[in-house]
């Protein structure tokens, strides 16, 4: 047989889709195409808010001066909470990758226990977010002047707090905007948390020691790690700049 007949055999075999010439499951593929998606809409979240903050920049909340509340603490601390939140799940990817790790050695007792970290720091940051979006909504002490829409003609009104319509601390839309982008990534959290303590029952009960390979597990840091990834911009695009 000639080299040339020799090729064409070889890569005929190997795109014949009797396996994947990556090596690569396809739930693991199907879930990269779910990550770019969703990837695709936050991105687009986030460019609409930069477009709006810079469309009125001289009327645009500083996030600095809204975010500022910490627990048993009571002055104000910049972003502080925000930054602790965000510290929570960088942790909670750090305990996830040495979940993967374990699965890859086969080891259930450090899968179990590095899942259950990260279920514990997911969760912590639920609780978190749904404590800064209280005192978002319950806002200072002594509220705002603003400007109200109330039975066809605008009146001065005093505003605590912010919701979808009236903000204490600016534009209506800036809360419109933390409420959807924050509530958006939230609700991904909170499905992390969802599907990793399915996925620890499955561990605890020995379903992937039986199958021999902990591959879910690495799925579903697929899933968490793009989490913990958009949490970096949302802190860095909305939060810092």
């Amino acid at each position: 047989m000639s080299s040339h007949s020799v090729a064409e055999t070889d890569s005929g075999s190997a795109w014949s889709g009797g396996k994947s010439p990556f090596g690569v499951s396809y739930g693991k593929v199907f879930m990269w195409f779910f990550l770019v998606s969703d990837a695709l809409t936050f991105s687009g979240l986030l460019c609409a808010y930069g477009f709006m903050r810079h469309k009125h920049p001289e009327v645009w909340p500083n996030p600095a001066d809204v975010f500022t509340h910490f627990p048993g603490y009571s002055g104000h601390i910049p972003l502080a909470y925000v930054g602790l939140m965000t510290l929570i799940l960088i942790m909670s990817s750090v305990t996830m990758v040495l979940a993967v790790e374990a699965g890859h050695r086969n080891d259930k007792k450090k899968v179990t226990m590095w899942l259950f970290l990260t279920i514990i720091g997911g969760a912590m940051f639920v609780g978190s977010q749904a404590w800064e979006w209280y005192h978002f909504i319950v806002g200072t002490e002594h509220g705002a002047l603003r400007s109200v829409f109330i039975d066809g003609q605008w009146v001065q009104k005093t505003i605590y707090g912010a919701n979808m319509t009236v903000n204490e601390y600016g534009l209506p839309v800036f809360a419109n905007f933390f409420f959807f982008i924050t509530g958006f990534h939230g609700f991904h959290v909170f499905s992390g948390v969802i599907i990793n303590l399915v996925i620890f029952i499955n561990v605890v009960r020995g379903t992937y020691e039986r199958r021999g390979h902990y591959e879910m597990i690495e799925k579903t840091g697929l899933y968490w790690h793009f989490v913990d990834l958009v949490w970096v911009f949302v802190f860095t695009f909305f939060y810092l700049l």
